[in-house]
């Protein structure tokens, strides 16, 4: 019998996570990611994952910090990008989500959730 390797482990713990969170158990999907994070904590995805459970269970000011550091270790993704702006959308940082929407513009000319999102916070 072989002993998984600690990246099976880990990868293995992302992805219950990422299940859990999708089955709406979130205090499960938690645990999940941050044992991934305790393991590996620049961990770009499972900071992902992580705040968008965060967001869902209501600790929006965790999902923003989680959004932020997703972002930075994985600056060529446009999803954290695109869900960091929604959230300060939503949280009524209207100028932070401008010059992230804008981001994800710049590194995706062709995103429309970004283009109508900026005519829509245009006005604000």
């Amino acid at each position: 019998m072989t002993r998984k390797t600690s990246a099976e482990s880990v990868e293995e713990r992302l992805q219950r996570g990422i299940a859990r969170k999708i089955a709406g158990e979130y205090p499960e999907a938690e645990r999940e990611l941050r044992a991934v994070l305790a393991a590996v904590p620049d961990h770009g995805i499972a900071h992902h994952e992580l705040a968008l459970v965060l967001g869902f269970t209501g600790d929006f000011d965790g999902s923003l910090a989680e959004l932020s550091r997703a972002v930075e270790l994985l600056p060529k993704e446009i999803k954290p990008r695109l869900d960091l702006a929604k959230t300060q959308c939503m949280l009524g940082e209207y100028e932070a989500a401008k010059q992230s929407f804008q981001a994800v513009l710049d590194a995706d000319p062709e995103n429309d959730e970004a283009r109508n999102n900026l005519e829509f916070l245009a006005d604000v």
